[in-house]
Order: structure tokens, then sequence, then C-alpha cells
């Protein structure tokens, strides 16, 4: 029988019982630190804390001023610790979509769902971008060591060392549907995360419609991206910007959310 790496285990975390893939780390010598999704659940039993508290009680006054029927969009959610937390916390007046473009990733995220039990949370296996189409995306090696999470769907001039080499030729790459955040057709959104290392922009482009008609508080990390081309856009859609480490968050000038941020 040809032997084959457990790369995929169940791990007792903070956020839940979750699928964690335990080689998802990269070890930066220079700086001596190892970072990743799964370094930090397994090493710390949680994930970015600090963010899942803010936005959790943005969440809460977010239904306090708009009411129930709260939809949070976690554009990449990865395993889903953002999915679940708010999940979780919106049980019987919110609901979460979540989407992953990584397809190995993205059934981890849909098995953490189910195991914990997030009826009102759904998962989409896409990319999201500006224009509704298809793309190839690059496929790490999910059974070596590897920051997951930083994997970038397109090559930049600075491409982040995620732990392997990641080939970017078309034979090495796979398939996937793009859409925009516009084309979903949701009927409310309160509440847009965008991490998707260094095609932000394209996401929000394509989201301009659902912003200026919804409002929804927008949290983006922004160290892969222009930052002039954020500052642009969010002065054109008329927001205000407060950064928070790696992120942003960003709400309508007129939203009374403000006092509370």
């Amino acid at each position: 029988m040809t032997s084959r790496k457990t790369a995929f285990i169940l791990a007792n975390a903070d956020h839940g019982t979750m699928i964690v893939n335990r080689l998802d780390f990269n070890r930066n010598e220079s700086a001596s630190l190892s970072y990743g999704v799964g370094y930090s659940l397994l090493e710390e039993g949680c994930y970015d804390p600090n963010d899942v508290r803010c936005l959790k009680s943005i969440l809460s006054v977010l239904r306090q001023l708009r009411g129930d029927g709260i939809m949070a969009l976690d554009v990449g959610a990865n395993i889903g610790v953002h999915t679940l937390e708010w999940a979780r916390h919106m049980t019987g007046w919110g609901s979460v979509l979540a989407v992953e473009a990584q397809e190995r990733i993205f059934y981890a995220l849909a098995g953490n769902i189910a195991l914990n039990n997030c009826f009102n949370a759904t998962a989409l296996n896409i990319a999201m971008a500006d224009t509704v189409t298809r793309m190839k995306i690059p496929q790490p090696d999910y059974t070596l060591p590897g920051s997951f999470g930083s994997l970038e769907l397109q090559p930049r001039a600075e491409s982040e060392f995620i732990g392997q080499e990641i080939r970017y030729d078309d034979a090495a790459m796979v398939e996937i549907e793009t859409r925009t955040i516009d084309s979903l057709a949701l009927g409310r959104l309160d509440l847009l995360k965008i991490d998707v290392e260094g095609m932000e922009m394209a996401v929000l482009h394509g989201a301009r419609t659902m912003i200026t008609r919804h409002r929804p508080v927008l949290f983006i990390e922004h160290i892969k991206l222009d930052f002039g081309a954020l500052e642009a856009f969010i002065d054109l859609e008329q927001y205000q910007m407060i950064n928070v480490g790696m992120n942003m968050i960003a709400y309508h000038r007129d939203d009374p959310i403000a006092s509370y941020l």
C-alpha cells in the first residue's frame, strides 16, 4: 500500500471543533516566527481573537441599528474562523455567506460549518473579482508546509513566499469560476470582510452597486494592495476609514455606527 500523509485533522479550538491542516504554516527565519491559520489554531487555540471580538461587536451594533436579518459576507473565508464565530453569534437573527477559492480549503470550510451546526451559514467555492468569468489559480501542495491563507491567486511583483514554491504556469493551475459581489444579487449586505491577498480592489470594484445601495461596514486587509487606490475608492463612496493593524474598517460617513467605533 502506498503511504499518504495525513494533513487535515480535527482540532478542538476556541472557535469550535475544526478541520485544520496541521501543515498550514510558514516559518520566517529572519523574524524567528511561524504563522498561518492552522499554526495559530494548533499552537494558540485561536486565530485573530481581537479581530473576532471586534467584528462580533460590530455585528451586534448593526443588529441594533438595522434590525434582524443581518447579512455578513466573508470573502476569503479560509477554513471559517470568522464564519463560525459570526454564524454562532447571529443565531436567530443573521446569516453568513462565506467564499473560498481554494478547493481543498473550501472542503474544510464547508466541513467546519457542518460540524458546528451553523445552519445560518452558506459557503461558495468561487473567486470574487470585478468580472463574472473564469480564471486559473495556482494549487499549493497541501501535504507540505505552507501558509495557505497567504496564497496569492494572481502573481504579484513581490509575491509572498508562503513556505513552498508556487507555480503560475497554465499546466500547474486549475480553472475556477469568478463572480462579482453585485452578481450575487443579495437582498441585503451589512458587513463585508475581504481578505484575498492582493485582489481586494477587484472585489471592491465588483461590489460597487451593493456598497452604494446597502452601505455595509467594510473590513479589508490592506497589506498587499495599493493603499492610494483604496483611499480613492473609499472617498468616492463617501466612506470613512479606521486603520486596525493589517486591516481597515470603513463605514459610510452618514452611518450612525460611527459613534460606536
